[in-house]
């Protein structure tokens, strides 16, 4: 399953690096984990666990720079299946 474009617009933006933050979206819950510049590289979205852990999809952003290293060329996100604990 492809993410939304609205969500893809949410997670585009950086965030703290190199932290995990928990938030929701249209009614599912996410988890993900930023890199060093504070680029989101890995999501977690579905259903929060009364222990914190998510039972859904996982999904990882490969991210392309420009030879300067820091300007963002391209990224996109790969669903790698199902997750039943984060």
């Amino acid at each position: 399953m492809p993410l939304s474009s609205k969500l893809e617009a949410k997670l585009s933006k950086p965030f703290a690096p190199d932290s995990r933050i928990d938030d929701t979206f249209a009614g599912n819950d996410l988890t993900f984990i930023t890199d060093k510049q504070g680029y989101a590289v890995t999501l977690f979205i579905g259903k929060r666990k009364p222990d914190g852990s998510i039972t859904g999809e996982r999904y990882v952003r490969h991210l392309t720079f420009e030879a300067d290293g820091i300007t963002l060329k391209s990224s996109h996100w790969d669903a790698k299946g199902k997750v039943t604990r984060f």
